[in-house]
């Protein structure tokens, strides 16, 4: 007697399954790896400057901005950043590059008010001076030191990006979560391996009874 080893249903709709669950998995991965480059590149040229977002490093503008906060930078003709005064708080805020402009200058970029301005042979230049501190920048900024000036923040999710980076976990956690994504795409197709070679020995002890 003759039989021949049909699927159930069942069996038909794990494929589907198991196809939408790697890729599932797989956009997952890519979205872990490329999706931040991505949405930081479409914030560059949106907000057209290469550093669209900074987080702040430090107190120096507290209370207006504070530690750990994100910002958002934007690209402008330095032309048209407004100047203001140490006194009344109201010139823009700027993100400059100072790294070499004087001995103690962070190498991170810096996050400060535009108290003052000029022009001169061909350039502009501006006097900084953070909120908090009681005196001003030392060095005045060229206009090809600045990033850009702030336009919005979102207060201290930077803490996470802070805590992360200082404590060297960045880096591995995102190993660590890539590797689960990886380690679970694997266990499910070795469980969908293993189910169905116990299906395919039970059929065929079927069929030998059966002859």
């Amino acid at each position: 007697m003759e039989t021949t080893n049909k699927k159930t249903p069942s069996e038909d709709n794990k494929k589907p399954l198991m196809k939408k669950k790697v890729i599932i998995a797989v956009l997952l991965i890519s979205f872990a790896f490329f999706g931040s480059f991505i949405i930081y590149f479409v914030l560059q040229v949106s907000l057209n400057t290469q550093t669209p977002i900074v987080v702040v490093v430090s107190g120096s503008m507290t209370p207006a901005i504070n530690k750990g906060d994100i910002l958002f930078v934007q690209g402008r003709d330095p032309s048209l950043i407004l100047n203001g005064s140490a006194v009344e708080k109201d010139g823009d805020v700027i993100v400059f590059n100072a790294y070499g402009l004087w001995s103690s200058a962070p190498s991170d970029p810096i996050v400060h008010r535009v108290i003052d301005k000029w022009y001169d042979n061909g350039s502009w230049y501006f006097r900084t001076k953070g909120d908090a501190n009681s005196l001003p920048d030392p060095v005045s900024i060229r206009e090809d030191y600045v990033i850009g000036v702030v336009v919005g923040g979102i207060p201290f999710i930077g803490w996470i990006k802070i805590f992360l980076t200082e404590s060297g976990l960045l880096i591995p956690l995102l190993v660590i979560i890539s590797t689960l994504l990886i380690i679970s795409i694997i266990r499910d197709f070795i469980k969908e391996d293993e189910k169905k070679s116990d299906k395919d020995s039970e059929s065929l002890k079927r069929n030998k009874q059966l002859n």
